[in-house]
């Protein structure tokens, strides 16, 4: 079946690209807002888009009536921001901060997380989450009256010491870090545990085998 996208019906478009597109790495942002208040929030449209410079995007959305969410408009505004990963052990309180709270109460208090503070910029990072990406905004990209996609540019990675095996190679325990992504419908996450590989083929190889 073929589903042509009416720019009428956005929310018909939402659930059919999430219903798709898992799993989906979770971006729990740490921001200062221009009021001093620490805002925390979960994206799951993001992801790492490069390397030199390293680069990561997060696609954020504005409420149609209400505008941009507390930690959009932080990141607009200040052009500062922490992306911290999501293991399994911190998902209910990544959940607790997708609450819709004032723009002049934390979510880093109310999911009851501890800070810590950043090297390169002002927004603190979660301080137990075991990646952390300190971002500057590199560009952002309008791509509707009510959505942008935000480019930083990461300027130091904090990784906590038991998942690092090798510093000078940058060698990473890439499943111990134990990260959650975001699935379809509303509360569907997946665990990243499960997994397979495949090496990547060579046509001269191929060409001799057939």
């Amino acid at each position: 079946m073929r589903f042509d996208l009416d720019p009428n019906t956005p929310q018909f478009s939402y659930k059919l690209l999430t219903a798709c597109v898992t799993p989906r790495p979770i971006a729990w942002v740490s921001s200062f807002g221009t009021n001093g208040v620490i805002n925390v929030a979960p994206y799951s449209f993001f992801n790492a888009m490069g390397h030199t410079p390293p680069t990561v995007a997060i696609g954020i959305l504005a409420d149609p009536d209400k505008g941009w969410k507390d930690t959009a408009r932080n990141i607009l505004d200040t052009g500062e921001f922490v992306v911290n990963l999501v293991p399994e052990t911190l998902a209910k309180e990544m959940n607790t901060t997708c609450m819709n709270a004032p723009d002049d109460v934390s979510e880093l208090e109310i999911a009851g997380l501890q800070s810590a503070a950043s090297t390169h910029i002002k927004p603190p990072r979660i301080a137990n989450a075991p990646v952390s990406f300190e971002c500057k905004t590199h560009t952002v990209v309008t791509t509707g009256p009510q959505q942008a996609i935000v480019i930083g540019q990461v300027h130091a990675i904090h990784i906590a010491d038991q998942f690092v095996l090798d510093a000078q190679k940058g060698y990473i325990d890439t499943p111990a870090l134990g990260l959650v992504g975001r699935m379809h419908g509303a509360g569907w996450y997946t665990r990243t545990g499960d997994m397979f590989q495949l090496d990547r083929p060579d046509y001269a190889t191929w060409k001799t085998e057939n």
